[in-house]
């Protein structure tokens, strides 16, 4: 895999604050060696944050997050200040750029203090030396020239000396796995399925079984019994879509381990026990309930949509109760879950590892169950047990 194929939950998130006109842009600009983001004297160039998958050297495949003034006014310019803080979340380094001529603000004090809250490694920036030379007083600080190129290449180190990879060494599945092992992936091709190509939690796990010289066996669910019997061994594992769980679960004999790629991100992200607990939360709905359908991307939902239509409807028919739900997509999470009976996530692959982290605690701080989409219908199937039983290697 090439690293401009690297999925962006993959990459390192690095994120550039600070007040308008302190030449963040510039400095992002700078940094990359790219005309990545629109530089201007007017105030308040970047009216939203603005996420670019690129290579940095020496860091290599990163995520650069460039955002809107903290300092911006009026109605529309506080839901920026808003998206900027949002962005938090997503950041595993954060460059907080201050201009040397003004110097350290109010504004630039209250992110530097979220930011330590949050136990974000960091780094400030004063940019414009050419101006005006700021001694830096700290480690985590540095004096820069975006115009003139002073010290970019010493800030570019600095990042990488504080970075870290976004999912550190786990792996999806290859930490149980033995070389000439056989995994046999279920992936129904129907309606939602992506034409021409698979989606990405399925192309990463097939990446992962190869690198540990496993054997990767991909069909459909009407195939699986078939494609069974022409093994001459027994597969590990089964992995199927979570969709398919009541359909694979009893053609797969009890000897064999069956999960869903799902749970094995669960797994993956470090959040599967804490949705195995959240998943009994289904037990307990009544009516008038709301549950939150949180998603970590934007897609074109088809008419049988897995978060809008399929676990609704299941949730409804299991419990027997008239359960309201919310949808969230993208970097939308709610500030408050107060509101919610209880939260059912998708698998995160979309996501970096912090804000995934960011949004379980969210959901413990306040109380509120959190699971995901494979848990949940694994839960509802009756096979959640058997569907963590592969934890047992990773003991």
């Amino acid at each position: 895999m090439s690293l401009n194929a690297v999925p962006s939950g993959e990459r390192v998130h690095i994120g550039f604050f600070g007040r308008r006109n302190a030449g963040k842009s510039s400095v992002v600009n700078a940094v990359t060696g790219q005309n990545l983001a629109i530089v201007s004297d007017v105030r308040g160039t970047t009216t939203d944050p603005v996420l670019k998958a690129m290579e940095l050297l020496p860091l290599g495949p990163v995520v650069i997050i460039d955002t809107p003034g903290i300092d911006d006014e009026g109605e529309l310019g506080a839901l920026r200040v808003k998206r900027s803080y949002q962005m938090l979340n997503k950041t595993d380094v954060a460059v907080l750029v201050v201009d040397s001529t003004v110097g350290l603000t109010e504004e630039d004090s209250r992110l530097l203090e979220k930011i330590r809250q949050k136990q974000i490694p960091y780094v400030v920036v004063y940019n414009k030396c050419d101006q005006q030379e700021t001694v830096p007083t700290a480690e985590h600080e540095i004096s820069v020239s975006a115009v003139t190129g002073e010290h970019i290449h010493e800030l570019k180190e600095l990042i990488a000396k504080l970075a870290k990879p976004a999912v550190s060494d786990k792996h999806i599945i290859s930490f149980m796995l033995e070389k000439d092992d056989i995994v046999v992936l279920v992936v129904p091709i129907d309606g939602a399925a992506p034409k021409g190509r698979l989606i990405l939690p399925q192309q990463q796990t097939i990446r992962d079984i190869i690198d540990a010289h496993a054997v990767c066996v991909v069909t459909q669910p009407e195939e699986l019994p078939q494609s069974l019997q022409s093994l001459n061994k027994k597969p590990k594992i089964v992995i199927t879509d979570s969709q398919a769980f009541a359909a694979v679960n009893p053609m797969v004999p009890q000897d064999i381990l069956l999960t869903s790629f799902s749970i094995l991100f669960a797994h993956y992200k470090g959040n599967l026990r804490l949705a195995m607990k959240g998943a009994a939360a289904l037990d307990t709905l009544s009516d008038g309930d709301t549950v939150l359908m949180a998603e970590g991307c934007t897609h074109h939902r088809q008419c049988d949509d897995i978060g809008t239509v399929k676990i609704p409807r299941l949730i409804r028919r299991y419990t027997g109760k008239d359960i309201q739900f919310v949808w969230t997509s993208g970097t939308e999470f709610p500030d408050s879950l107060r509101a919610y009976k209880m939260v059912i996530h998708c698998g995160g692959c979309m996501l970096g590892e912090r804000e995934m982290q960011y949004r379980l605690k969210c959901a413990e701080d306040e109380g509120v169950p959190i699971t995901n989409y494979g848990m949940a219908i694994a839960h509802m199937n009756g096979i959640l047990p058997r569907s963590t039983a592969f934890l047992r290697a990773d003991e």
